[in-house]
């Protein structure tokens, strides 16, 4: 039923109910008793209380009175009003004020247990979703809120515009974050409680995306063996993310413009109008307008998204925002993976810091991720980072006095000869003999590219 660490409170003056609902749910939960209203108040403030058996009729604070207290004051805590009668309006109010429940005091011991145990898991329900709720929201701060001049415009941008309806247009490389920050518009805007619906155009089969977006009628089309509600309608008044908006066919381009402007869409097999209400955000890496001019993109279709644009730097153009991002991914890996991490040190960070981020803040999530999985200390330091992101460290900090080719060569054979002297245990004679070079070619090499100086740093000594 449940585990033995919750804890049921029962308050009733006599002791019948006490006793009785007391001996059936005691296998399974520690029982707590009160006499009054404000005997099982002074419980609440002193013990961790799950659930709450209420009667009606109570000294002092009556049971509805105390039902209305602790569902304001506790709001996790499921409460079952108990009566020596079934009461049908006082059923009906205690069900308006909050109650999970309503019996009578010879309630069934089976039925008692199950509304116990069903009381209890829509509790831990509630719970899930208070603390994924925090998560999102947390997560929603610190991702985009950084302390660079980059995030704070777009920040501000932010809440300008999250209370209007226009559609935004979100751009940005891959893993900048685009769809936490249409998240973020969401949660600000006038209708942070309705649904917040997303579809990745780019990972949706072509034939299947019109479906999706749209809903289909039973019949529309071979394997339509019941009617489907679309992303649409799925998002009713609140906001539909469309991912990936230049993935979209030129065909479905007429169908969203539609969709748009005249705020109603048609299921496919459908005649008849769907009037909607949804707020619009789309993302895309692509270049629109050069999509427009290549045909790929209807001219019309992106004037309508480019109401409200938004530029998502990438990560290396906002490196200021860095430490707190690593920082907050240690955190949550450190939680997820019980770890107990204290932090990533200044040299570490510095090289973060001077490392080119291709992937953005996805790749810094994935690289913190599994520092955390595979630490077994306390702090992340120099030694723990893979060798690539070094690499930066080693490109010689001066004016360019040679060709774009010999500096790309010069990268790709620094690079080679790290990777060769890691796999070789930082041995420089053993790199050689794998190289297939003589020992003074790659010392000379080493000097010539200025990594012999990084080397002893991953190598330890």
């Amino acid at each position: 039923m449940a585990s033995k660490s919750k804890s049921i409170l029962i308050v009733d003056a006599g002791a019948t109910v006490r006793d009785r609902f007391g001996a059936i749910v005691q296998p399974e939960f520690r029982v707590l008793r009160a006499t009054s209203g404000e005997a099982a108040l002074q419980t609440l403030v002193h013990e961790e209380v799950d659930i709450v058996f209420i009667t009606v009729s109570l000294p002092g604070i009556s049971g509805l009175d105390l039902l209305r207290i602790v569902r304001e004051n506790y709001p996790l805590v499921e409460c079952i009003m108990v009566s020596d009668v079934g009461e049908v309006d006082v059923a009906v109010q205690a069900i308006k004020d909050g109650a999970y429940h309503f019996v009578t005091v010879d309630v069934a011991e089976d039925s008692l247990r199950s509304l116990v145990k069903n009381a209890s898991e829509r509790q831990d329900l509630n719970r899930q979703v208070l603390r994924l709720t925090a998560e999102v929201a947390q997560t929603e701060r610190e991702f985009v809120v950084g302390p660079s001049t980059a995030t704070h415009e777009i920040v501000d941008l932010v809440q300008r515009v999250a209370g209007l309806s226009a559609t935004v247009l979100i751009l940005g490389e891959s893993g900048t974050g685009k769809e936490l920050l249409a998240r973020l518009i969401h949660r600000s805007s006038e209708r942070p409680d309705a649904p917040f619906v997303t579809v990745n155009l780019a990972a949706i089969p072509r034939e299947l995306v019109e479906s999706t977006l749209f809903g289909h009628e039973k019949g529309a089309f071979t394997g339509a063996h019941r009617q489907q509600i679309g992303k649409f309608e799925m998002a009713g008044d609140g906001t539909l993310f469309l991912d990936e908006i230049g993935d979209l066919g030129i065909d479905l381009q007429a169908k969203l413009l539609r969709a748009i402007q005249e705020s109603e869409i048609e299921r496919v097999g459908g005649s008849k109008p769907i009037k909607t209400a949804f707020r619009l955000i789309v993302a895309t890496n692509v270049d629109l307008d050069k999509a427009v001019k290549e045909g790929r993109f209807r001219e019309d279709l992106y004037y309508r998204l480019n109401v409200i644009p938004i530029k998502v730097p990438p990560l290396r153009d906002r490196l200021d925002d860095l430490p707190q991002l690593a920082n907050f991914f240690l955190r949550r890996y450190s939680v997820k993976f019980r770890k107990q991490m204290r932090g990533i040190t200044d040299a570490t960070m510095k090289i973060l810091s001077s490392y080119w981020w291709p992937g953005n803040i996805r790749e810094l999530e994935n690289l913190i991720e599994r520092l955390v999985a595979v630490s077994d200390k306390e702090w992340i330091t120099e030694e723990d980072l893979p060798i690539e992101y070094y690499l930066a460290q080693a490109e010689p900090d001066r004016e360019r006095t040679t060709s774009l080719l010999t500096d790309a060569c010069d990268t790709f054979e620094r690079n080679f000869i790290l990777k060769a002297l890691e796999r070789s245990g930082w041995n420089v004679t053993g790199t050689a003999r794998y190289l297939g070079i003589p020992l003074s070619t790659i010392k000379h090499k080493m000097d010539r590219l200025e990594i012999r100086q990084l080397a002893r740093k991953l190598r330890g000594t």
